[in-house]
């Protein structure tokens, strides 16, 4: 295993400390994310630990139910104590972009549900502005493609449909399509979150702005754990 997965693997451990008996937990999706699944499934089957799981996407239940790590629904339980997620890229007030594993939509609302929202990386996430040489999901009705590439293009963004093969779009669990948008770094990540939002057809972006609590960073030795930092 080389250094890159050891952190992901040493952050997501770390993380998945934060999980106690009575919890529901949401599970995020995505390769460092998985690894605290592992872990968090290890405690249900070594230690007795005793929690409810709500999975991101299919990827997450499945990997869930091979760890043995019981699930529920937020119609059950639409207050989350703790998810742990994994993102694309950090910047230095904890705002995100998540989604190149096509789960941005349920990866959103499930944060948005939760008390409490901490994220696992390694420490190639981090960046000192978003957007920076690293393209925003933007998850959109296919009907809407058109319209949305063109107010894209207004807003000075670059999209590209993502593709499963070659001239064959990729589907979200929702039955969507995702647009790789390239801004380049983006100085207002909040207005233009919004911005996108407001475009007909646009179901939600890769933008989690004033949503983690913390992260966990995996580096080459270590586990650096950073905190939101809160406006002055």
């Amino acid at each position: 295993m080389g250094w890159v997965e050891e952190a992901k693997r040493r952050a997501a451990i770390e993380a998945a400390r934060e999980v106690r008996d009575g919890l529901i937990v949401g599970l995020g999706s995505g390769s460092t994310a998985a690894y605290a699944i592992e872990e968090i499934g290890r405690r249900v089957k070594e230690e007795g630990l005793r929690i409810l799981a709500i999975p991101t996407s299919y990827q997450a239940l499945l990997l869930a139910v091979k760890y043995g790590i019981p699930t529920t629904t937020l119609h059950e339980h639409p207050i989350i104590d703790l998810t742990i997620d994994g993102a694309d890229q950090i910047d230095p007030d904890l705002n995100l972009i998540k989604g190149m594993g096509g789960a941005l939509t349920r990866e959103k609302i499930v944060a948005s549900s939760s008390k409490r929202f901490v994220i696992v990386a390694d420490e190639r996430k981090l960046t000192d502005k978003l957007g920076r040489g690293h393209p925003i999901p933007v998850e959109i009705i296919p009907f809407a493609q058109p319209l949305v590439v063109s107010r894209v293009r207004e807003l000075g963004g670059e999209p590209h449909l993502r593709e499963r093969d070659r001239g064959v779009p990729y589907i979200t669990d929702n039955g969507n399509f995702i647009l790789d948008v390239n801004f380049g770094a983006v100085e207002n990540p909040k207005e233009l979150d919004l911005r996108l939002k407001a475009i007909p057809g646009v179901v939600e972006t890769g933008l989690f702005i004033g949503m983690a609590h913390a992260a966990y960073v995996g580096t080459k030795t270590s586990v650096e754990k950073i905190f939101r930092r809160e406006p002055t």
